[in-house]
């Protein structure tokens, strides 16, 4: 087996991207307003006064989960993140496994994203101007325009998830800065919505399935390690920041969204004729159809953003792999100019447009079946992973803390796997919530994780009988500073 490129010489731009970069990697993965504006309205109708408090203890959930995580990036620093991660902490089949559910799981989102893109695109650009264009155009159009930005240094793109990522905020924060200045909603405002007691109401177990998928993304600060300027501090602070700015945000947006409509009739509405639109209807209310029409525009901005923040991380892994030898090597390849992994680029970009090309040949529906369907794959397989990397933190640290508190290193873990576990077995009994599909269908979609991970246990071993030295060399390819 050849050896593996020279870190040091060919590996990507390191000390490139600061705290604030990854901050916006991570919350513009996130899509605030696609979730806010597309996917609230699903989460209030099936839990009505409970969804605020959904979002907010997935995101304390997470939290705690990023506890443990962040500790094990100041000794493991490899773009290959949940692989690597559970390698140390598992061993290295179970790491190689989760790398091919990994990999799976970033390019599934991401392409459902840019799908969905295209697909918001065609209306957007519809309304505004009385021509359609099919979203499939849009979709390459996107796919061209993320492929050149991921080639180019990646302090770039974090430059463009900024704009985009300031711009959707501030249109939901013009939402509720309009209810503020109307006094409220038809009841005014009522705090009760944030009582625990709601979260025992039917529906509650379906909206955290979107509740969780509202934060997926959020890891992908670890990702960025390699190309962090002091990751030892960059990747706690910024994940620390992202969690918990999404957690607040959404919590007060979807408290704020069930108040301009009333505590006691918010969730008939969400699930009357137009539930999708209430979000656009409660803007145009509050703050004017001015800011309706920039909500309608920013959501296709947002899907962008999204989608190259998933690109970006779905490259990494394909460049991590290819690395380390689980993909063909030449995925490794960066350009000596901008230092970005233009091969998996590459990889990254062709994988996408086959998928829109079946689309398109097969007649699918973009929304509903490419997007959603491949989303909620992505997502379940992007908690498993979160799963299995707090049960590692905990097997890394535990026989040498390495001077971290016990309680970081091993009850938070513990306490992340055990919560994970729960909300990964609620979104299996609910995949259909998310997919709109049926039983048979959702079990195709769950099937390929086992598969994968069986699969990539399977070459480790395989490597281990074949180059004993490469074997040790896997997860073990990076900036490690024990």
């Amino acid at each position: 087996m050849t050896a593996p490129p020279s870190h040091a010489a060919k590996g990507l731009s390191g000390g490139a991207v600061g705290t604030g970069d990854l901050v916006f990697f991570v919350v513009a993965a996130a899509a605030p307003l696609t979730v806010m504006a597309a996917v609230a309205p699903l989460a209030i109708g099936m839990a009505g006064r409970a969804a605020p408090l959904g979002y907010l203890v997935s995101g304390l959930l997470l939290i705690v989960f990023a506890a443990g995580f962040t500790a094990m990036s100041r000794f493991v620093r490899n773009a290959g993140a949940f692989y690597a991660y559970i390698g140390r902490g598992l061993g290295r089949p179970a790491g190689a496994g989760s790398a091919y559910v990994a990999l799976f799981s970033y390019n599934a989102i991401e392409v459902g994203l840019l799908v969905a893109f295209g697909w918001f695109t065609e209306s957007g650009f519809d309304d505004l101007t009385g021509v359609r264009v099919a979203w499939w155009i849009w979709s390459l159009a996107g796919l061209v325009a993320i492929g050149v930005l991921g080639c180019l240094k990646v302090t770039f793109s974090a430059k463009v998830l900024g704009v985009a990522l300031v711009l959707e905020v501030l249109v939901l924060l013009v939402l509720e800065a309009g209810l503020f200045a109307h006094g409220g909603g038809p009841r005014g405002f009522d705090l009760g919505t944030l009582s625990p007691e709601h979260l025992g109401g039917p529906g509650v177990g379906g909206m955290f399935v979107l509740a969780v998928g509202a934060f997926v993304g959020f890891e992908a600060t670890a990702i960025y390690a390699e190309e962090a300027r002091e990751p030892e501090r960059t990747v706690p602070r910024a994940t620390y920041i992202a969690v918990a700015f999404l957690a607040l945000f959404y919590t007060f947006t979807v408290w704020t969204i069930i108040n301009a409509y009333g505590s006691d009739r918010a969730q008939a509405v969400a699930n009357g004729e137009g539930g999708a639109d209430m979000v656009f209807a409660a803007t145009e209310r509050f703050a004017g159809a001015w800011a309706a029409d920039s909500m309608h525009v920013l959501i296709i901005t947002s899907a962008f953003a999204a989608t190259l923040a998933f690109h970006n991380g779905a490259a990494r892994y394909f460049y991590a792999l290819g690395r380390e030898g689980l993909l063909p090597r030449r995925l490794a390849r960066v350009s000596p100019k901008t230092r970005a992994p233009v091969a998996a680029v590459v990889a990254q970009s062709g994988l996408a447009l086959a998928v829109v090309a079946v689309t398109v040949i097969s007649g699918a529906d973009p929304y509903t079946v490419t997007f959603l369907w491949s989303n909620g794959s992505g997502i379940l397989g992007v908690m498993l992973m979160q799963a299995l990397a707090a049960l590692a933190v905990y097997g890394f640290f535990r026989r040498d803390r390495r001077g971290m508190p016990a309680w970081r290193v091993r009850a938070a873990p513990l306490v992340a796997c055990a919560g994970l576990a729960v909300l990964i077995a609620l979104v299996c009994g609910n995949l259909d919530l998310l997919t709109g599909a049926s039983g048979g269908v959702n079990a195709a979609l769950i099937a390929p994780l086992p598969v994968l991970f069986v699969g990539g246990a399977a070459r480790a071993l395989r490597i281990r009988r074949r180059d004993p030295r490469a074997y040790e060399r896997l997860t073990t390819v990076d900036a490690e500073s024990v």
